[in-house]
């Protein structure tokens, strides 16, 4: 599969359209702008790529609406060399617009499936993740905090203590929390003791699982 002329052009509508909801940060939208986001799913929904809806990438999961990816993303407010961890590897979309924006990234998947898929992917497309790992994302991944900044791609019932922890002081960590409906909090950590956070309004997100499976 290509990325065509016509493609680019639709990046590029759907830059301006985020764009229009409020999104402000330059770098963010150039991210959109450039990865092709047709290539992350299924040909069955390949004519409706570059709207701004989610779409199904299968084992019940689903490639976020780019708002949202670009909302989550500029909460983040990623500088270039951040070592950021995501939480929710998924299709890799949104794993390869925090690399355009210079992050050193280490991802984690629970579904197996998908695991095994996009990291192939990935590499084909020529993005390189630090790491990309199998696992139980609430228990983040302790091997390689601490992490200037982290997101949580799925709806949490509750904030992952772990996590925290594996948080730089004064770094960021985006997650959206709560069950049917979530919650979007950017959570900074102060120092080791404190935290402040801050609310985001509502979005639906797919729950994020516990416990890696042999699925």
């Amino acid at each position: 599969m290509k990325d065509t002329y016509r493609h680019k052009g639709l990046r590029q509508q759907l830059a301006e359209q985020i764009k229009k909801k409020g999104i402000i940060d330059s770098a963010v939208l150039e991210a959109i702008n450039k990865v092709p986001r047709h290539l992350f799913m299924d040909s069955s929904f390949l004519e409706f790529a570059y709207e701004d809806k989610p779409f199904p990438i299968g084992s019940g999961q689903t490639i976020s609406q780019p708002y949202t990816v670009a909302f989550q993303t500029e909460l983040l407010e990623i500088k270039k060399g951040d070592k950021v961890l995501e939480v929710g590897t998924g299709s890799g979309y949104q794993a390869c617009i925090l690399m355009e924006l210079g992050a050193r990234l280490y991802t984690i998947e629970r579904q197996k499936s998908l695991y095994i898929k996009t990291k192939s992917f990935l590499a084909s497309m020529g993005y390189k993740p630090k790491a990309i790992s199998y696992g139980d994302g609430y228990k983040g991944l302790p091997a390689f905090a601490p992490f200037d900044k982290i997101i949580v791609t799925a709806g949490a019932p509750y904030v992952p203590s772990e996590l925290i922890e594996q948080l730089k002081p004064g770094g960021h960590l985006v997650i959206p929390v709560g069950t049917d409906l979530q919650e979007m909090k950017r959570i900074t950590k102060l120092d080791d003791n404190n935290i402040k956070e801050e609310k985001h309004g509502s979005f639906r997100f797919v729950p994020l699982l516990t416990d890696k499976a042999n699925d």
